[in-house]
């Protein structure tokens, strides 16, 4: 009889009574839980293991915890979630552009950790299953290979973090329709209770890479006070508000 390997977590945190708490509330509900107390360990922890997820913390002994999301996601699209004492939309969006998936602020409830670490899964399995059923979406001079999980403006391949391109899939897979900023937190956060400044954040981050004038966005439009539209409409009534 093979029996399924528990979804592991690796925990990348240098202070031993979170490691407890996560311990403490993950394998309960069947998880496993692997430990590093810095990056190098880290980073040997993944390649040796495979965890299904990573949680890390942002000071590190050896290193900033954002320069080793950068590492991991230049070989690795393993889910990671951000661990950080440090409040603020600016060292969260930093997080996010290292391609953090997910960020919790310490000091966090075990409810919410759980939460946030199955919503993770969740979105990292639904990703691998449409690789089945994928296909190619082109639209104006974008292409999005699902499948392939690939992004082209203008036939040249544009990095993505795995933020601005689960953004991107849902845009691509709603074209022509207006999504509010509450349902691109659930569907791409894993929460609609988070800070809305965060869509706009990566709206802006998403046209820089695929527009081909930023300053003036003919893919993706702002519907002021209502949220944001993906169409290949060509625009006559000048630049596009942000």
């Amino acid at each position: 009889m093979i029996t399924e390997r528990p979804p592991t977590v690796l925990i990348v945190e240098d202070e031993k009574a979170y490691i407890r708490l996560v311990r403490l509330n993950l394998e309960p509900s069947g998880f496993q839980v692997l430990e590093a107390t810095d990056a190098q360990s880290g980073l040997k922890a993944l390649v040796n293991e495979d965890p299904d997820l990573i949680l890390l913390d942002i000071g590190l002994p050896d290193t900033d915890g954002v320069g080793l999301c950068r590492q991991i996601r230049d070989f690795s699209d393993v889910p990671i979630i951000m661990l950080t004492a440090r409040g603020g939309t600016s060292n969260i969006v930093a997080g996010l552009d290292a391609g953090a998936d997910d960020y919790i602020t310490k000091p966090f409830s075990a409810q919410e950790l759980l939460a946030r670490i199955k919503a993770c899964l969740r979105r990292a399995r639904h990703a691998g299953d449409s690789h089945t059923t994928a296909t190619v979406k082109t639209i104006a001079h974008l292409t999005v290979d699902v499948a392939a999980r690939r992004v082209f403006v203008d036939g040249k391949e544009v990095p993505l973090t795995p933020t601005e391109y689960r953004l991107l899939v849902e845009l691509v897979n709603h074209a022509g329709r207006v999504l509010v900023p509450g349902y691109l937190l659930e569907r791409v956060w894993g929460s609609s209770q988070l800070e809305p400044g965060l869509v706009w954040q990566a709206i802006h981050r998403l046209r820089r890479k695929i527009e081909r004038d930023p300053k003036k966005p003919q893919l993706i439009r702002t519907r002021p006070g209502i949220g944001y539209i993906l169409t290949c409409e060509e625009s006559s009534n000048g630049p596009n508000r942000e």
